[in-house]
């Protein structure tokens, strides 16, 4: 059978573009096991109320929810168990000193996905938006879409 080969988006979490200002991103694989996988392969994961933390030096992600998988015997894994994330040390450290150095920053999940046909998580460094912030960045996307529109027709010579 042949390798698995691209990106196939498992869930993806829009509330949190919306909710928080993303100021980088980073990749990390799950430690997961094998029902898990099976599990992801249907698509059956669910992003919300999901958060990453440092625990022992290391990042675990909290509240992920995967659903338990129908074939699966007793061996069947527990839906919203804590998962360690795997990052290279050095983005760790970085990471942890970000968010330790008290701007108030925060350590979102963005996607779930397989990549070549491994599992694997996006995840965000963010800021909280204010309520005004929001109101912002929605009428500056408002104003974006009115120009675009307005380009079109002036490009196919309605006015």
């Amino acid at each position: 059978m042949p390798r698995e080969t691209g990106v196939k988006l498992i869930a993806s979490n829009k509330k949190a573009r919306h909710d928080y200002a993303i100021l980088r991103t980073y990749e990390a694989g799950l430690v997961l096991s094998g029902t898990e996988v099976k599990s992801l392969r249907l698509g059956r994961a669910s992003l919300v109320d999901t958060f990453a933390q440092e625990h022992e030096g290391e990042i675990m992600l909290y509240g992920l929810h995967i659903a338990e998988y129908g074939f699966g015997s007793w061996t069947n894994h527990a839906p919203r168990r804590t998962r360690k994330l795997l990052l290279h040390k050095v983005e760790i450290v970085k990471i942890l000193n970000q968010l330790r150095d008290g701007s108030g920053l925060t350590l979102v999940p963005l996607s779930l996905y397989f990549k070549d046909g491994w599992a694997k998580i996006e995840l965000g460094l963010a800021r909280g938006l204010k309520s005004y912030d929001k109101r912002q960045v929605m009428a500056e996307r408002d104003a974006k879409k009115e120009i675009a529109k307005e380009m079109g027709r002036r490009l196919k010579g309605r006015r």
